[in-house]
């Protein structure tokens, strides 16, 4: 759930900074980061705005609906609560798919000509046997007499033989309209394959995925893609480091950008991702630790963090995105 070889304590002690990530300069950051309460207990959270309320789906909790989607709303983005889930369980396909799954983790959710579009995956801790799975729905207001998640099926897997790992969707539409998932998790970094619609499955006949990131350092711990379009440029955030570890989390949110859906994507000092560049937007402070797991919505990026007051447990943040001069994102 953007963390799968977080927690393999085999690789601790070969990967213990990040010494190839740039922080971004101070140039006016955003101050209108909101005091959110409610149920904020969110990891991995994708945000997205149905008529006048806020939505986030985010990682099942195994006690819950059998490890199911969860999902939180709100009227204002502020005090957030319980929405129930997606689905009542792990289908039973996606069981046999990945044995030993036990909660769905990461979704990123898209809307496309009146149909939400919800993207997740299925894994183990430590292993690559994963997959992509995608389910839709006409609304997101459960009131609708039309609310109905319907399971689309699979999406992309990867097995023990491959490379890569296919878990953390993250769907962006380039400037022509078609459709591109970002996904992966340390293994050989980021991937991208092409979707299409109506569907929002893969396109077929397209090779092996595409590369966006790679840390180059072993475990290669980065994950968690994201892409955002703005004007001419795509924005990748990642997250950098180790999550899941309470206050000890070393999560942060990085950036890159590229003039292409595809790459190749750098950072402000002009390093390639593929090379273990990116720029460090925000990282852990005061009480905050391991922030990452993000999703971009209307100039809000969403992520979890770690309370280091509440005993370590995770919380969702949201922090107003500014845009500097020089093009790149910046926020609290």
């Amino acid at each position: 759930m953007r963390r799968v070889a977080a927690l393999v304590a085999a690789f601790l002690l070969l990967f213990t900074g990040t010494a190839q990530a740039r922080s971004a300069p101070a140039d006016q950051p955003a101050r209108n980061a909101p005091a959110l309460s409610g149920d904020l207990r969110t990891h991995d959270p994708a945000l997205i705005r149905d008529g006048s309320d806020w939505y986030v789906f985010s990682t099942g909790d195994p006690a819950v609906a059998g490890g199911a989607i969860q999902i939180r709303r709100s009227t204002d983005g502020k005090h957030w609560i319980t929405d129930g889930t997606v689905f009542d369980g792990i289908p039973a396909w996606l069981q046999a798919e990945v044995p030993g799954v036990s909660n769905l983790w990461a979704p990123d959710v898209i809307e496309r000509d009146g149909t939400f579009y919800l993207y997740y995956s299925a894994s183990t801790f430590g292993s690559n046997h994963s997959a992509i799975a995608l389910a839709t729905n006409t609304t997101l207001d459960r009131t609708d007499p039309s609310y109905r998640w319907v399971d689309r099926g699979l999406v992309h897997r990867s097995v023990t033989t491959d490379d890569y790992n296919a878990i953390d969707p993250g769907v962006v539409v380039d400037r022509d309209g078609t459709p591109w998932m970002a996904f992966g998790s340390f293994w050989s970094g980021i991937r991208m394959i092409r979707l299409q619609w109506p569907s929002g499955l893969a396109a077929p006949s397209q090779g092996a995925p595409l590369r966006l990131a790679d840390r180059r350092v072993p475990p290669n711990a980065i994950e968690a893609p994201y892409v955002v379009r703005r004007g001419d440029w795509y924005y990748l955030f990642v997250s950098f480091d180790f999550c899941c570890r309470g206050s000890d989390s070393t999560y942060k949110i990085i950036v890159g950008r590229s003039r292409n859906v595809t790459g190749p994507y750098v950072d402000q000092s002009g390093t390639p991702m593929l090379q273990g560049g990116g720029t460090v937007i925000l990282s852990g402070s005061g009480s905050m630790a391991g922030p990452g797991g993000q999703s971009v919505y209307g100039g809000w990026l969403a992520h979890h963090y770690y309370d280091v007051q509440a005993g370590g447990d995770f919380r969702l943040g949201l922090r107003r995105i500014q845009w500097g001069s020089d093009g790149w994102p910046r926020v609290t």
